[in-house]
């Protein structure tokens, strides 16, 4: 029998908490058990002496435990004016355990430093700081991707951690503190969640093991990892949820605000537009469209003390090595306003320019972010791939619509009806995307 009462192969209870913590890129809170762990990680453009130039990205770990985080007070280690082996010993663990599911190429030469801090511990913490560690990791390269810094995911694959050990001669999943104080043999099981090993340490602590009762305790390492790592999934997946009964879509554009109110037809959300509210039209500075729509939306959750709703959309030509992307709206500035008959001359000439091909492949784009009045946001991205044609078809949506014929379609947009447009667009994968994270 187990002090906890558990079965030998029961891990102890996991809750994630993420996003915790104000100012960290990413930050969770751990609780395996009553084991404790506050992981935050902050992102640095500057990395170590020994990468710099190389182009390679780093990630680095620190480790420490609160002074009643143990049933007696410890003595800080800033008091002694250094860090113990032990603790050094598992901030060196934490770092290289996580670099090992990092693609330091996609990072780019930019330093995340993953810090662990113990407020109650129970045994493991050296692992729950690795799995939580990883959680931070992972939110803050949600971030970094989210405003476009980075355009690859460098996260190779989830990265967790667990201890096994033999405890009255019998192997057992995740000791606490009792468990681990008496064990004969104790070991942490750190690997990918693709069931790759990155580091195993075991070690005879008043008893020997045989070979059949190492392979016991790496398949009970096994199983628990799994278990970490839906644990993992479910804490940086979630996404704040749409709550209020107004909802304000940051646009001028009567056609899209249009469209916007549409798909919202279902939820019965009040909706109100950016010129009902007289909400001034922000400079759009950035050069991506996920910057844009940050930039709309949260200037409008700030005006309005209401959440708001912003896309920044366009179209990418291939032939045009992706032009006009993030300037779509500016090529069909004129004189006399925004032409985008005009826009769709221009772009038919700067493709026969350029002598492309057909079919001449395109994309529409779409990113949506959803902004409250506290700085908090989420973004969704929508792509239909299809090719330009030439000469305009049908007077129906609005920008480039009538020259888009999206793949598998014998009408482009301009000659579909709004009811089947609004079933494939690009908009419409990403308001799926939205409704999906923010309001289901």
């Amino acid at each position: 029998m187990r002090p906890s009462g558990r079965n030998l192969d029961e891990s102890r209870s996991i809750l994630i908490e993420t996003n915790v913590t104000k100012h960290a890129e990413g930050s969770c809170l751990i609780k395996i058990g009553d084991t404790h762990v506050l992981c935050t990680a902050t992102v640095e453009d500057r990395v170590p002496p020994f990468v710099k130039g190389s182009g390679l990205g780093w990630v680095t770990a620190e480790y420490g435990m609160l002074p009643r985080s143990t049933g007696s007070r410890m003595r800080r280690e800033a008091a002694s004016g250094k860090q113990g082996g032990r603790t050094v010993e598992i901030q060196r663990l934490i770092g290289r355990s996580l670099r090992a599911g990092v693609d330091r190429v996609a990072l780019g030469e930019r330093q995340i430093t993953v810090d662990c801090d113990v407020i109650q511990a129970d045994g493991g913490t050296r692992c729950a700081s690795i799995s939580g560690g990883w959680v931070a990791l992972k939110l803050a390269v949600n971030k970094l991707l989210k405003e476009g810094i980075i355009t690859t995911d460098p996260l190779i694959s989830p990265i967790a951690a667990i201890s096994c050990g033999i405890y009255a001669g019998q192997p057992v999943l995740d000791l606490d503190y009792a468990e681990d104080s008496e064990a004969g043999v104790d070991g942490n099981f750190i690997m990918m969640g693709s069931g790759s090993m990155i580091e195993t340490q075991i070690s005879a602590e008043g008893s020997t093991y045989s070979r059949n009762q190492l392979n016991e305790l790496m398949d009970l390492a096994i199983k628990g990892i799994g278990e970490l790592i839906i644990a993992q999934a479910k804490g940086y997946c979630m996404t704040r949820k749409f709550t209020g009964p107004e909802l304000v879509i940051a646009t001028h554009n009567q056609g899209k605000l249009e469209e916007i109110r549409h798909l919202f037809e279902p939820f019965k959300i009040n909706i109100k537009g950016a010129n009902e509210l007289n909400l001034i039209e922000p400079d759009e500075t950035d050069n991506t469209f996920v910057g844009n729509a940050r930039i709309k939306a949260h200037s409008a959750a700030k005006l309005s003390n209401l959440p708001s709703l912003a896309d920044d959309s366009g179209i990418t030509i291939d032939a045009l090595n992706g032009a006009p992307g993030v300037y779509t709206a500016n090529w069909a500035e004129t004189s006399g306003g925004r032409d985008f008959v005009y826009a769709m001359e221009k772009t038919h000439n700067a493709l026969t320019e350029v002598g492309a091909s057909y079919p001449r492949t395109a994309q529409f784009r779409c990113t949506l972010v959803l902004a409250w009045p506290d700085g908090h946001d989420e973004a969704f991205e929508g792509v239909i791939e299809g090719s330009l044609v030439w000469p305009m078809r049908g007077k129906n949506g609005h920008g480039y619509d009538p020259i888009f014929l999206p793949n598998g379609y014998s009408e482009t947009f301009g000659e579909m009806d709004r009811w089947e447009k609004n079933k494939i667009s690009h908009r419409a994968d990403a308001f799926t995307k939205l409704l999906s994270g923010c309001f289901n």
